[in-house]
This record gives C-alpha cells, sequence and structure tokens, in this order.
C-alpha cells in the first residue's frame, strides 16, 4: 500500500516551473529534471518498468535498456535536424497503450516488448532534443537518460514487489492509462 501512496503523490505532485534554466542550475540538471517535470515522460517511464518487470525473465533490464536507447536515438535525431512527426501525440499515446499492456497483463516476447518500448521512446527521445534550449547537449543528454534509468528502476521495484498480486499491478496500469488519457484531452 506505501508504493501506492508514493505513486499517487508523485503522480499529483507538479512543479512550478516547466524546466530548470540550464544557465543557473546547469545542463546536467536541467536535463535530469526535464522528464520529471512532465507528467506524461513520468507514466510511461514508470509503467515501461511495471511492464518489464510484469513481463519478467531477462524484461526486467532489457524493456528498459530497449527504451533507453531508442530515446538517445531519438534526441541524436532532434539535435540532427531530423524531423519527426506528432510527437506530443505519440508521447501521450505511450501512456495510454504501455497502461493498457500492464492492466491486460500483455505478456509477448521481450524482444517484441522491447521493440515496443524503443517505438515510443524515439519520441520521447526527440522531445527532449527539440527542448534543448540554451543547454549543453551532452550534459543535458546524461542528465535526462539518469532521470529515465531511475524512473523505469522506480516502476521496475513496485511491479517486481507486486509481481505475486497482480492486480494491484494491473490497476496501476489502467490507472496510468487513465490518467495519460485524462491529459490528453485535458
Amino acid at each position: 500500500m506505501k508504493y501506492l501512496t508514493l505513486l499517487a503523490a508523485l503522480l499529483l505532485a507538479s512543479p512550478a516551473f516547466a524546466h530548470m534554466d540550464p544557465a543557473e542550475h546547469g545542463s546536467i540538471a536541467a536535463g535530469f529534471t526535464h522528464p520529471l517535470f512532465g507528467l506524461d515522460h513520468v507514466l510511461a517511464m514508470i509503467v515501461v518498468g511495471l511492464w518489464a518487470a510484469q513481463i519478467g525473465g531477462w524484461a526486467i533490464w532489457s524493456v528498459p535498456l530497449g527504451f533507453v536507447s531508442a530515446m538517445l536515438a531519438g534526441f541524436l535525431a532532434s539535435l540532427a535536424g531530423v524531423p519527426l512527426p506528432v510527437v506530443e501525440p505519440v508521447i501521450l499515446a505511450s501512456s495510454v497503450i504501455l497502461g493498457l499492456l500492464v492492466a491486460l497483463a500483455v505478456q509477448p516476447q521481450t524482444h517484441w516488448a522491447m521493440l515496443t518500448v524503443a517505438g515510443f521512446a524515439l519520441f520521447h527521445g526527440h522531445a527532449h532534443g527539440s527542448e534543448l534550449g540554451a543547454a549543453e547537449a551532452l550534459p543535458y543528454g546524461a542528465g535526462f537518460l539518469m532521470a529515465t534509468i531511475v524512473l523505469h528502476a522506480f516502476g521496475t521495484l513496485i511491479g517486481a514487489s507486486l509481481q505475486r498480486f497482480q492486480l494491484p499491478l494491473r490497476i496501476l496500469g489502467g490507472g496510468t492509462a487513465l490518467a495519460g488519457v485524462i491529459i490528453a484531452v485535458g
């Protein structure tokens, strides 16, 4: 129950500012906080960990790694000026779809799960790159990659702790999907 309370607190908290100023706080801090200040990013990154734990086996580390790797590719594509259409709608869809996969306890082969999260991660990374602003690319990228790993680990820990209790895990997935829908229409 304490994990549900913590997750609810994280989902309800909202920062005063959208992003940190890299000139004031440094590029690593700006990059690290960037995904933490967007509920759409937080939901998607935590649910990746939930799903990885739900699938189990080597998915526990390879599914989040697939996300991080593809997110880096999306970031680099953005820095190179490669356009990617419908970035924000796909980011919002990632919370909804990945949440539904957890809610429905979909257990694909690990490589399919990796490809699924990687597809969404490409858009997350592109968004981070397009919002680089005055930050230096390398430290900013390192910052948001670290934050993503922390969020994945948080989701994986929750998922692993609920592995024997599938109903709460599935409810968290459904709640994530619902929150994604609310963000999308709100």
